[in-house]
């Protein structure tokens, strides 16, 4: 593979539609990667125990364990584990449920095969910059240890905190918000702005997903998070984190 990409890894892809787990199985082989393929939620956690991918590309409604329900399972022992959700059910609610849960990308049925295979190598890539691999210059100098706000400690390398209720585990999808938060220090973010730079999504994804994220570090970290101090609201505009 070319400079930049993540190299080989193992996939797994837990898909009940058997012409696209093959299409997807055949694509993904073709740039080098192995994959395995499982049918069902159940066969999907087992595959993911024993196998132990770099990267899950997970679908919805599947029988005997819906995703969503595998997506909890594997957050409740593994935070970091790049995880793409394929999914008929493109509606707002179910985007918000699986990022909330700790999805790391979410891309609706039917798809176009260059954007899959594209968003996969990204996944590929930002996992092992969280793991100590090609991470950007710019990215060891400003996150490569603690900051302290407020009482409050992030620790960035290894994805934990302290806040008001004590230590905190984050997950990726926190870590890589709380960095743009970070590095912007006394900006007013706009919503589009965010949902970019800390994941890549497009302006268009809804926009109660970073309230969900919002909320939860104000949970974290604000004395009274009615009345939050730090992680604050801009109206029609979208949210600004500054401290003294």
């Amino acid at each position: 593979m070319g400079e930049g990409t993540a190299g080989k890894k193992r996939i797994l892809v837990i898909e009940d539609d058997g012409h696209i787990a093959e299409a997807l199985r055949l694509n993904l082989s073709l740039k080098g990667h192995d994959v395995r393929v499982a049918a069902d939620g159940m066969a999907g956690l087992r595959e993911w125990r024993s196998y132990g991918p770099h990267l899950i590309v997970l679908d919805v409604m599947l029988p005997l364990l819906d995703g969503l329900s595998v997506l909890r399972h594997i957050r409740m022992e593994d935070e970091r584990l790049p995880i793409l959700i394929l999914s008929a059910r493109g509606e707002a609610e179910y985007r918000v449920k699986g990022l909330a849960f700790g999805v790391d990308d979410y891309l609706s049925k039917p798809f176009h095969l260059d954007e899959f295979l594209l968003r996969v190598e990204r996944l590929l890539v930002r996992a092992a910059w969280g793991t100590g691999g090609e991470e950007k210059d710019e990215e060891k100098s400003v996150f490569g240890g603690e900051y302290a706000f407020g009482g409050n400690v992030i620790r960035f390398d290894s994805f934990t905190a302290y806040g008001r209720g004590g230590e905190i585990v984050l997950t990726d999808q926190e870590v890589r918000l709380l960095k743009v938060f970070v590095a912007n220090r006394g900006r007013v973010m706009p919503r589009a702005e965010l949902l970019e730079k800390a994941w890549g999504y497009a302006p268009d994804t809804p926009t109660r997903t970073l309230d969900v994220f919002v909320g939860r570090f104000r949970r974290y970290f604000e004395e009274d998070p009615h009345r939050p101090r730090f992680f604050k609201s801009v109206r029609s505009v979208g949210y600004v984190f500054d401290h003294d």
